[in-house]
């Protein structure tokens, strides 16, 4: 199933070319989650929703981040070796030169750069580079310390495609990577029971119609799993964290104007403005 949060907080599900909007039927608290909460239900239960729900076009709606309050959003920096290989010859590693995941760990951007696809990416620093990063996130459902890679998948409550937007430079990653509007995710929430493979999903990102990246999530170092049992291990992931698994080769830079579509199968697509942050919204 795939729940969205539209429309300045509407919560619906995706059917097609048309979204069922459930926001009436699933009451909500301000400190909810709300997809996380649909996605917890048994099937049944989110048919019955679904059913009892007005359609709606879906073109058109402006699709938030499914997540609303993500405590914390864990990435993994060095996934996919030909992304290593090539920051490596770029220049633009800066002497972040460690090539092993295991040694250089994992990161933390700020939860305040999440937005959705409609708000897109409001770019600073536009006399240094930028770049668009690609990757296939995980959202946790439940509380998850120290679980091994064998169990990892069940703490998972759904999936969704992720831009790690990330300026280059000497910095370290989470303050490069944490400034506002810099993880786009979405379109929406995949619920884990629709996707029992995320080692095996296809990346595309077009800038301007161009491609440029296009991998599989098989091409990983570590899997979805292992990254789950990897994190959990230094720090407890809590329901509504997001875990973004790494990006592929490809990485370029982007530029006030520019789109960007992010597709994955079984995903769906996003469409994603790039501005600069001193200009208004288009």
């Amino acid at each position: 199933m795939n729940i969205c949060r539209f429309n300045g907080g509407r919560i619906g599900v995706v059917l097609g070319d048309v979204v069922a909007d459930i926001t009436d039927r699933l009451p909500v608290t301000g400190h909810d989650e709300p997809a996380l909460r649909i996605a917890g239900l048994t099937v049944a239960r989110r048919q019955a929703l679904v059913d009892a729900a007005p359609r709606i076009a879906a073109t058109g709606l402006a699709f938030s981040s499914p997540v609303l309050r993500p405590g914390k959003v864990v990435a993994a920096p060095v996934n996919y070796r030909a992304h290593i290989d090539e920051m490596l010859a770029s220049g633009q590693s800066h002497g972040h030169t460690i090539t092993d995941i295991r040694q250089a760990g994992l990161f933390l951007k700020a939860s305040s750069s999440v937005v959705g696809p409609s708000e897109g990416i409001a770019q600073r620093f536009l006399e240094r580079r930028t770049d668009h990063e690609i990757e296939l996130c995980a959202v946790i459902g439940r509380p998850a310390a120290n679980v091994g890679a064998s169990e990892a998948l069940r703490y998972v409550a759904g999936y969704c495609l992720g831009l790690d937007i990330t300026v280059r430079g000497p910095e370290d990653r989470s303050f490069r990577k944490s400034i506002d509007t810099y993880c786009v995710l979405g379109p929406w929430l995949v619920t884990s029971d629709a996707m029992p493979d995320p080692d095996a999903v296809d990346l595309t990102l077009t800038l301007n119609g161009t491609v440029r990246q296009q991998a599989n999530t098989s091409d990983m170092v570590l899997g979805v799993a292992e990254l789950i049992a990897f994190a959990s291990r230094f720090y407890t992931l809590h329901p509504g964290d997001v875990l973004m698994t790494g990006t592929p080769a490809g990485v370029g830079p982007i530029r006030p104007g520019d789109v960007l579509l992010a597709q994955g199968s079984g995903l769906g697509s996003m469409s994603v403005r790039v501005r600069a942050a001193d200009a208004s919204a288009a």
